[in-house]
């Protein structure tokens, strides 16, 4: 981990402002070293948080939407196969910026993103040491696109395919175009989804198709050198992730602490291997009304203890670490987003004075 990182903040993505301006305002004044664009999915359907992402298959005519049901692939339809075969002539050909860039987000899906670039050609990049991007992850885009029997698209190896592949060249023109403004730069994985594997209801998803689905992700960001995370709500089984080689894996630790104490070990070697934790230690809930940052970091001193009791090493888990919201703000009123935005500034400052 960069060291400069140690003890800074940063969000997951999604605000509840309407407007791009208020939500950058909130950035930039609560998260200066970190900043991240505001996915804002209050000012319409094509910010959602799996539509964002879908432009580069529904242009390709590989997604259709349709009133009524989950986008779907119209693996039946006419001309499927001709398609198919110039959707990986695209994916498949030398990573020019002409190629990646027909994988870039309209701006009728991503204003949060397009206004953050216009602050940072306007204004510069400030105090900042890293900038922050993210993208849905392969799991969850896969259980809310199907097929055309309304099946999930990840339980289908082709259809899942297309969907990684095109979320990693995403991940690459993102990358790109951030870097462009002169500072590395870290892009989250946001898979709630993930959740499911090992639940009775998601009987066909396995761990293997979970990690194969991540790892092209993690290889491009990789490759276009930058720092990589992953954001899964909930207690899942943190060791599937800990196996890969994330810069950072995001815990709800506000809500799901207990759920990581089965994978100290793993965590343990996780840590040993460089990588952090992104501790989401502010609740996304009217829970953040009756915390304080003290309160917070007094939560996490005691669940550091307990990792410690249970063999993690203590030095790593309180210098390779982020603090993170527990989830995207979206949901939640502006001024709880507020709070939880300046919750996470008086934190990541009390904490790096320790």
């Amino acid at each position: 981990m960069d060291k400069k990182l140690s003890g800074l903040a940063t969000g997951i993505g999604s605000m509840p402002h309407q407007q791009a301006a208020p939500a950058l305002s909130l950035i930039y004044k609560s998260l200066p070293h970190i900043p991240h664009w505001p996915q804002l999915p209050a000012a319409g359907e094509d910010e959602g948080f799996i539509r964002q992402y879908l432009s580069p298959l529904i242009e390709r005519g590989l997604v259709v939407e349709a009133s009524g049901r989950s986008p779907y692939f119209q693996t039946d339809a006419e001309g499927w196969l001709e398609m198919l075969t110039e959707f990986y002539t695209d994916v498949l050909a030398d990573q020019e910026d002409q190629t990646i860039a027909s994988f870039a987000f309209p701006l009728s899906s991503a204003a949060g993103f397009y206004s953050f670039l216009e602050h940072l050609r306007c204004e510069g990049t400030g105090d900042a040491i890293y900038l922050k991007g993210q993208v849905t992850g392969p799991v969850t885009m896969g259980f809310q696109i199907t097929n055309e029997n309304m099946q999930p698209a990840f339980y289908n190896d082709e259809l899942r395919d297309i969907i990684v592949r095109s979320l990693a060249l995403q991940i690459r023109w993102q990358i790109r175009t951030l870097a462009a403004y002169g500072l590395p730069v870290i892009i989250f994985i946001d898979d709630p989804a993930i959740y499911g594997y090992g639940q009775s209801t998601f009987v066909g998803l396995s761990r293997e198709a979970i990690q194969q689905s991540l790892i092209p992700l993690i290889e491009a960001a990789k490759e276009e050198r930058a720092l990589i995370g992953v954001h899964a709500c909930a207690g899942v089984d943190w060791s599937l992730l800990f196996e890969l080689p994330f810069d950072f894996v995001n815990i709800d630790i506000y809500n799901y602490f207990t759920s990581l104490l089965v994978y100290s070990s793993e965590l343990n070697n996780y840590l040993a291997r460089g990588g952090s934790l992104a501790w989401g230690v502010v609740p996304t809930s009217a829970e953040v009304e009756s915390e304080s940052a003290h309160s917070l970091l007094e939560r996490v001193e005691g669940h550091m203890l307990t990792l410690e009791k249970k063999g993690v090493d203590g030095g790593r888990l309180r210098s390779q670490l982020l603090f993170t919201p527990g989830c995207g703000t979206g949901s939640l009123p502006v001024d709880y987003a507020e709070k939880a935005y300046c919750l996470l500034m008086e934190i990541s400052e009390l904490y790096r004075k320790l």
